[in-house]
């Protein structure tokens, strides 16, 4: 389930028009146009246009213009010449791309997708985490920046609308900080633990509205595990392996229920 909080663009009003957007999104497009009537008067101007285009290519009686009825004409010209290209350009590429294939196969040997490649990008704030966690390694190295903010989760709740999960009873808080973010304020908290070493858990409102698994995975030298609940999103980074850190990160996410 996702409801993305997503600001209207040019190319939202054109899907509007073309009947390609899912009720929800439609529903905010109208919205949108209630409280815009410029934007408003082009979409229905577009309708319109739009309705006697197909009622003209349908060979329905219609009260469209002339000009209408004409652009209907060349559409439908336009549209036989596009698929006799298109099925030419087809099949040129699929021939390119044989021939790729084999030069490759001659050259490297053959090409096979690796699990990284294949997988699904993570979401962009776990590079946000990742990037936090690496700022918080350097600060605790710095003696201007010795010293340390006390963590209260009741706090940064009432600060930031975001609760933080309940930590395992060997890990400790160092240092906790608050980070900007285009939904709001994140939350970056440097934690020393038994067995995982150093750990930075990273608190952010994403965007959107989800409910995602404890996901490990590698970002370049250090390692991640995120999940989401609702509209807040958690990572986990630090140096061990992503399947401990998955694990951690299953723990931290169910005392959020």
């Amino acid at each position: 389930m996702s409801d993305v909080i997503d600001p209207v663009v040019e190319s939202d009003l054109d899907a509007y028009v073309d009947d390609q957007l899912d009720a929800s999104r439609r529903i905010e497009i109208a919205r949108y146009l209630s409280h815009h009537p410029e934007q408003a008067a082009r979409v229905m101007s577009d309708l319109q246009a739009r309705d006697e285009l197909r009622m003209a290519l349908t060979g329905m009686q219609s009260r469209g213009t002339l000009e209408t009825s004409e652009a209907a004409r060349r559409l439908e010209r336009g549209l036989m010449r596009n698929r006799l290209l298109g099925s030419l350009q087809r099949a040129a590429a699929i021939a390119v791309l044989v021939a790729l294939g084999w030069l490759a196969h001659a050259g490297f040997g053959p090409l096979t997708i690796s699990q990284v490649v294949a997988s699904t990008p993570p979401p962009s704030f776990v590079s946000d985490a990742v990037m936090a966690h690496k700022t918080s390694l350097v600060r605790a190295g710095m003696k201007s920046q010795s010293d340390v903010n006390p963590y209260d989760p009741a706090e940064i709740r009432a600060a930031t609308a975001i609760t933080m999960p309940q930590l395992p009873a060997q890990w400790s808080v160092k240092d906790a900080q608050l980070f900007p973010s285009p939904f709001g304020p994140s939350v970056e908290m440097e934690i020393a633990s038994d067995n995982l070493g150093k750990i930075s858990l990273f608190a952010v409102r994403p965007g959107t509205f989800d409910v995602v698994k404890p996901k490990g995975l590698r970002v370049g030298a250090s390692s991640a595990a995120y999940f989401q609940i609702g509209d807040v999103a958690y990572a986990l980074v630090s140096n061990a392996s992503p399947a401990d850190l998955e694990a951690a990160a299953s723990q931290l996410s169910n005392t959020l229920y």
